[in-house]
């Protein structure tokens, strides 16, 4: 059974092309709307430990805000190295409450 975990009010979801971080116990997720689909991913860049959530989308990508460093917002896979990938996850909307399965 999935154990989903509440991160966020539906109000709270960043809009179409824009990326978001929320606390999820004691780790931060990247909620990231691409053209409406929302994905979660691991917060953290490989390459120097930057904020995604903090970052820009483009092209279905999120951008690291420090170093540029790119990932998948489906898949966690870094743009110049599929191998490097951040872990994604799980996400629904009910009723109000934006949730993640970690």
């Amino acid at each position: 059974m999935a154990n989903f975990v509440k991160i966020a009010a539906k109000s709270e979801l960043p809009s179409s092309g824009e990326a978001r971080e929320f606390a999820c116990g004691d780790k931060m997720i990247c909620v990231a709307n691409i053209d409406g689909t929302l994905t979660a991913m691991d917060n953290v860049c490989l390459h120097r430990g930057g904020p995604l959530g903090q970052g820009v989308v483009d092209g279905g990508k999120v951008i690291c805000p420090w170093h540029g460093w790119e990932y998948d917002a489906k898949t966690g896979e870094a743009s110049h190295n599929p191998a490097a990938k951040v872990a994604v996850y799980p996400i629904k909307v009910e009723d109000d409450n934006v949730m993640v399965e970690i």
